[in-house]
Parts: C-alpha cells; sequence; structure tokens
C-alpha cells in the first residue's frame, strides 16, 4: 500500500443506492402531496388525531394518501397499525 492509495476516498457503492432509494421515495411522496386538495392535511392530521382517541399510535404508524382515478374518482385510504392487546 503506497502512501497515495491511503489519501484516496473510497466510494462505498451500497451507500450511494440505499441514498438514491431514500431520494426515489421522497420524489414520489412530493408528487403525491402536489395533487392533494388544499385541506388535506389538515384533514389527515383530524383523522390521526380522532384514531389516537382510542388507540395509542404514532404518527409513522398511520398513513393516509388520496389517489385519483382517470373518472375524475377520488380514493381516501387509510392504513393504521393498531398495537398488539396481548
Amino acid at each position: 500500500m503506497s502512501l497515495l492509495d491511503y489519501f484516496k476516498t473510497k466510494k462505498n457503492t451500497s451507500t450511494a443506492a440505499t441514498a438514491k432509494e431514500r431520494l426515489q421515495i421522497i420524489v414520489a411522496h412530493q408528487r403525491g402531496e402536489r395533487d392533494a386538495p388544499d385541506y388535506f392535511p389538515q384533514m389527515k392530521q383530524e383523522i390521526i388525531d380522532v384514531i389516537r382517541k382510542y388507540v395509542k399510535v404514532g404518527a409513522d404508524q398511520v398513513s393516509v394518501q388520496l389517489d385519483q382515478n382517470d373518472d375524475n374518482l377520488s380514493v381516501l385510504e387509510l392504513n393504521v397499525t393498531l398495537p398488539d392487546q396481548g
């Protein structure tokens, strides 16, 4: 190993792949929010607040998504990961 090899930066491809994947997720999430109505963030928060009245869940355990079809039809999808009752 020469002295110059010591100063060369070693690139980790798995780190780059992970960063690329995370960026793709963020971009897809922002694209989904771009087409959402103005009231959607407030409605999402109110739904989470109602669920929290009855079950202790974190914000990361509740997913609310609005999908719009070509037929001018909107679908509100709600996924909640409930804690174990055991």
